[in-house]
């Protein structure tokens, strides 16, 4: 049997959140899937050794509209595509009549998908959920787990030397936007904080972005230099060994923060401006509000209001 599921939201957090459900239905058919995703998601970096995903196929579609799956032509590549690999089944994570038009021009037989037209206000896990319970009559839990190679995790603990008498931490400074990124004097405060009671190597996460790489500088430039390895030159694939060897991740609301909880890792998410489920859906995320704030959500623009000491604090109290 041959089953196709159509993942094609962006971002890599919406790759590992999605990822259970994925899962689900592989486990339950006792068989590998196909994947249908973008590149942006990063699937083929931190999937890797995922032994339920049979192959993914890159969905070509950017902003330009000039992608090899855009517009009309782009829809026909795409079925011609589909068509070639024979899927008995499809399940869609969307409510877009295109992906249903698509499938059902590429011959595929079963097709499940979620309610047509139904985008709007949809709750990316419980939309998930009640997806899987009502066409196959299981419940998935919302705890995405991404494996790491033993072998990488054992090379990357010898080349960072990273020792088992310090607390290694990866501080996720990066983010998609300008509201989700945190100050670098927060960051910094809270470095303070730990280096006054311990031995402390901090591995910084971010991406190429002018204003990340600012704040990665920043950081650099400060005198807790010799205590940092930069990893921003490095691929995610090669980032998540360095990641399973750290205790506990503080990360901004990004892509680090997502990857970390999934590879098991407890994660201290510093939430500034997007829904408060996006930092707390896995159980070994740990929220951290702006002051004055009893929730996040689009327009909270709480990024000047996060706390060193209320991060410090969390992080005392999960590794205690």
């Amino acid at each position: 049997m041959k089953i196709l599921t159509i993942q094609n939201r962006i971002g890599i957090g919406d790759m590992v959140i999605f990822l259970p459900f994925i899962e689900a239905i592989a486990k339950k058919f006792a068989t590998p899937v196909y994947l249908l995703t973008k590149e942006s998601s990063k699937a083929s970096q931190i999937l890797k050794s995922n032994k339920n995903i049979k192959e993914i196929i890159i969905l070509e579609r950017n902003n330009n509209k000039n992608g090899h799956h855009d517009g009309l032509t782009g829809s026909l590549n795409l079925i011609k595509q589909l068509k070639s690999y024979n899927f008995d089944k499809v399940f869609i994570f969307n409510s877009s009549l295109r992906y249903n038009l698509i499938t059902r021009f590429a011959l595929i037989k079963n097709i499940y998908q979620y309610p047509l037209f139904r985008k709007k206000n949809q709750h990316i896990i419980s939309a998930a959920q009640n997806f899987l319970q009502s066409n196959l009559g299981i419940k998935v839990d919302s705890n995405p787990s991404i494996l790491v190679d033993d072998e990488e995790f054992k090379l990357v603990k010898s080349k960072y030397n990273i020792l088992s008498d310090q607390k290694n931490i990866l501080l996720g400074i990066g983010g998609s936007g300008p509201t989700k990124r945190i100050s670098p004097e927060i960051f910094l405060k809270f470095m303070e904080e730990c280096l006054n009671k311990y031995s402390c190597k901090f591995f910084l996460a971010t991406g190429k972005n002018e204003e990340e790489q600012k704040i990665l500088k920043k950081i650099l430039d400060s005198k807790y230099k010799t205590q940092c390895i930069a990893l921003d030159k490095l691929k995610l694939s090669e980032i998540l060994p360095v990641i399973k060897n750290c205790n506990i991740s503080i990360c901004n609301d990004s892509s680090f923060s997502h990857l970390s909880a999934a590879v098991g890792i407890p994660t201290i998410v510093l939430m500034a401006d997007t829904p408060l489920l996006y930092g707390s859906y896995s159980p070994q995320m740990h929220p951290i509000l702006p002051d004055g704030e009893k929730t996040v959500t689009h327009d909270t623009l709480g990024k000047d209001k996060i706390n060193p000491k209320k991060i410090f604090e969390k992080f005392q109290d999960i590794l205690n």
